[in-house]
């Protein structure tokens, strides 16, 4: 009892001389700080804790701008690597750098393209030789002479979608050499499509506007799906063997198309309008 009675009456000694002692002689772990300078002190060690964290993200996005750039532009060593491991399959779409195009002069692109037009242009020639040779057939029937054009114009159209859309793709590398078979059954396909289509519109109003015989609007009607189907495959197919085989597809696969499309409708043209005319008992 006389041990507690000791012990309290020296706590009692000890707090009073704290609350009369002056601030200066208390130590600071002694001092009870009031809620708002406590809510104050909080407060800053939070701003300092965001302020660090900002400081720490922008070094982060400084590190990974660098890096990026990195990877984007690669160094020559490894373009000279990519160049190598290009060789066999082809160039790419462009030979010239896209950047440079607005200032290469005309003389340049000219005389770029001018060698396969002139080849292209000696082929259409045979668009000719086929009129030639059916001169007999247009001459009993004046009115497959009108459609020439028509199929002509037809067949560079749809061809000219096709491969527009197929160096697109090759261009951006949405597509590859492996692809090639779906891609060229796709655009057969739609070619084929497209044709029925227009064949169904145009060969009757040919003939119940136009006054154009019904065998002629046959010959119509059947020529349009095949000749899409013909520049759909071959618009799609082109690009893909001018890369196989080391060519520029930008600048082979629009004449080449035309070409080979004029040439083939033509020829299945008056084939089919040879196998109709007999079928309807003409002879030509």
């Amino acid at each position: 009892m006389t041990t507690q009675l000791k012990l309290c009456f020296c706590f009692l000694i000890l707090s009073t001389t704290l609350q009369l002692a002056p601030a200066s002689l208390v130590p600071p772990s002694r001092i009870i700080m009031s809620p708002q300078s406590s809510d104050a002190s909080a407060l800053r060690e939070l701003k300092e804790t965001i302020k660090n964290q900002a400081k720490e993200i922008n070094a982060l996005r400084a590190a990974l701008k660098s890096q990026n750039a990195e990877i984007i532009k690669p160094t020559p060593a490894a373009a000279a690597a990519a160049a190598a491991a290009h060789v066999g399959h082809g160039p790419p779409a462009n030979d010239e750098d896209p950047g440079t195009y607005l200032e290469s002069p005309f003389y340049r692109l000219a005389i770029k393209r001018v060698g396969w037009l002139a080849i292209f242009l000696c082929s259409l020639s045979l668009t000719a030789v086929i009129m030639n040779g059916f001169e007999h057939t247009l001459s009993k029937q004046i009115e497959l002479a009108y459609f020439v054009p028509l199929l002509a114009g037809h067949g560079g159209n749809t061809g000219g979608q096709a491969v527009g859309s197929v160096l697109s793709a090759l261009s951006t590398g949405s597509v590859t050499s492996k692809d090639a078979f779906k891609i060229i059954k796709k655009e057969a396909m739609s070619g084929l499509f497209v044709g029925l289509l227009l064949g169904s519109i145009v060969a009757p109003t040919a003939h119940f506007v136009g006054g154009i015989s019904r065998h002629v609007s046959c010959t119509i009607l059947c020529t349009l799906p095949l000749l899409s189907l013909i520049a759909g495959t071959l618009a799609s197919s082109i690009p893909f063997a001018a890369k196989a085989f080391g060519l520029d597809p930008t600048v082979i696969a629009a004449p080449a198309m035309t070409t080979f499309v004029d040439v083939t409708g033509l020829l299945a043209y008056f084939t089919i309008a040879n196998k109709i005319f007999a079928w309807y008992g003409l002879e030509l």
